[in-house]
């Protein structure tokens, strides 16, 4: 495996003046999203104390038995929150699914509150486990940890738009009352003979920030060497890529690349992905700055688009075909 991974980039000139560093920062992300769609971001301001809470709580619930994790099944209401069981996520039906475990939280809209009128894709209640030591903590630092994910994902975002020459504010509009779930992993030790791996897929939304153990394992497809090449764990960093939707909106001008894990470590791995996919109502178009000759793909909604992606993984009846993801062998 060659040594070479996707860029580390440090985030904190987003957060201080106009200047040659805020320059730097632009740049570095203008590459990284063209070269890899992945990057690792350190220097934000996510709290490592939160970092672990949100770890811990999360190993707490994937230990209890079985028969009380299917209590909060995602499929008692269809609703892309609660449990998701081993091997449930099986993009486009191939092979007998992922070799992990889920949990899935987003922003919690009672069924009865006001903004359940309009009903829109993955909004509802989050269904909070009663069974963990301590039901309140899980609740209060998932609840903390997705508006601070939300917070730091508009942070990027306003990144972003700089580097495709749009001003900072480019962006707000999409992230409004955003499609944003959080959703806890786990990972149980792996055949030593790899014969049971995860399969390459790319994100469909617009972009993901991974927090993971130190465990790793992740992997991420590198075009350049036409193989698979390591993302090291670094403490407290985020691993950043960028969703199909991403690379539809700039026209592929920027990459949604492939990812798998391969847990060879004996051990558990947990990771905590957060996925901001934007607002359901929000048309993505070709961005001005990325026409070329022309845009390739249509207008379509941020519902209609993660509607159709989540039927392709989920193998829900209204599913479409993603005939527009690339895909590469696994290897």
């Amino acid at each position: 495996m060659d040594a070479r991974e996707p860029p580390v980039i440090d985030f904190a000139p987003f957060y201080g003046p106009e200047g040659a560093a805020k320059e730097q920062l632009i740049n570095e992300l203008r590459q990284a999203c063209k070269e890899f769609g992945f990057f690792q971001l350190i220097n934000h301001t996510i709290p490592a104390r939160l970092q672990e809470s949100v770890l811990q709580q999360s190993k707490e619930f994937f230990d209890l038995p079985s028969s009380i994790k299917e209590i909060y099944s995602q499929e008692i209401t269809g609703d892309n929150r609660g449990y998701e069981r081993l091997r449930a996520q099986n993009f486009e039906k191939r092979g007998k699914g992922d070799l992990k475990e889920g949990f899935s939280l987003g922003n919690h809209i009672p069924f009865d509150g006001p903004q359940m009128a309009a009903k829109k894709f993955a909004q509802g209640p989050n269904k909070y486990p009663l069974e963990v030591s301590e039901p309140a903590k899980f609740r209060s630092v998932m609840d903390e940890y997705r508006d601070a994910m939300t917070s730091l994902a508009k942070g990027i975002l306003k990144m972003l738009a700089r580097t495709l020459q749009l001003e900072e504010t480019a962006f707000d509009a999409f992230c409004v009352n955003p499609i944003a779930i959080l959703r806890l992993l786990h990972y149980p030790p792996q055949d030593p003979d790899n014969s049971d791996i995860e399969r390459g897929e790319a994100y469909f939304g617009a972009i993901t920030m991974l927090l993971q153990d130190a465990t790793g394992g992740l992997q991420v497809w590198d075009n350049a060497l036409s193989d698979w090449v390591d993302v090291t764990p670094v403490p407290g960093a985020y691993v950043v890529n960028l969703g199909n939707m991403m690379m539809r909106w700039t026209n592929d001008q920027y990459l949604s690349n492939l990812h798998r894990v391969i847990n060879k470590s004996g051990k558990e791995r947990f990771s905590v992905p957060f996925f901001m996919s934007g607002n359901p109502d929000y048309i993505v178009e070709c961005l001005p700055t990325c026409t070329g000759e022309g845009p390739k793909y249509p207008p379509i909604t941020v519902e209609e688009w993660m509607a159709g992606r989540y039927a392709d993984t989920y193998g829900t009846s209204n599913g479409k075909a993603m005939s527009d993801l690339r895909k590469v062998p696994s290897s």
